[in-house]
């Protein structure tokens, strides 16, 4: 067997296909929760503890000399990292939840008894064909 041949039937099956769908989802989800908390969730926090903006927060270890840039350790982005992590985690410990719910439901449900046979049904009516003859 060929590797492209391989590769393809690899490829094609459902499992991968989904989790191609869920990386796609996932990285569009997670550009949203990041423009989310850079641009609504960061500014009125950062207003409300003195007008800082948390992107801008670092610690210079080595000041700028020349054409040498500062070092700076920018703890204000790990901390926007943070919240878009917490926030993806909690959307999706959001969406388990629901569907853990739903499943649940299903799994409740009676299930319904099973109908009765063509040979259960025929000995059904002789059975009330006997009745009627035999009051």
């Amino acid at each position: 067997m060929s590797m492209m041949k391989e590769f393809r039937e690899f490829a094609m099956r459902g499992n991968v296909v989904d989790m191609a769908v869920g990386i796609v989802i996932g990285a569009a989800f997670g550009k949203i929760v990041s423009s989310f908390v850079n641009d609504v969730l960061m500014p009125p926090i950062g207003l409300a503890v003195g007008g800082v903006d948390f992107s801008d927060l670092a610690v210079t270890l080595k000041e700028a000399s020349g054409e040498v840039a500062a070092v700076t350790l920018n703890y204000g982005s790990f901390v926007q990292t943070v919240l878009d992590f917490v926030i993806i985690a909690f959307a999706i410990f959001m969406v388990i939840k629901g569907m853990n719910s739903m499943k649940k439901k299903e799994e409740e449900k009676p299930a319904e008894p099973p109908k009765p046979s063509a040979e259960e049904k025929l000995l059904t009516e002789i059975r009330d064909l006997l009745k009627q003859q035999n009051p």
